[in-house]
């Protein structure tokens, strides 16, 4: 299955789309499992399909968010090597 996330940039306001695949399983509760193999880690769940997806999409969000502030942290600004942030 493949998951639309829709990426607002504060420069234009217009609607960009990465796509990720999710893979969808029924939980023994009932709840349907939602999970991002690209992004170890990024799970979510809802009651229902429409729910899980939703709730992925907040976590795969949330989960390129926090990887690039691990990286932005790390950066090393010097006259060679300059950081710039783009929108995707």
């Amino acid at each position: 299955m493949i998951v639309w996330l829709q990426i607002l940039t504060l420069a234009k306001l217009e609607t960009r789309r990465m796509i990720f695949h999710v893979t969808l399983t029924e939980a023994e509760d009932g709840w349907i499992v939602a999970e991002c193999p690209a992004l170890p880690g990024c799970v979510s769940q809802g009651r229902d399909e429409r729910e899980a997806l939703e709730n992925v999409k907040e976590a795969i969000t949330a989960w390129l968010w926090a990887e690039d502030q691990k990286a932005a942290a790390g950066l090393v600004q010097s006259p060679e090597l300059r950081s710039v942030v783009v929108a995707v």
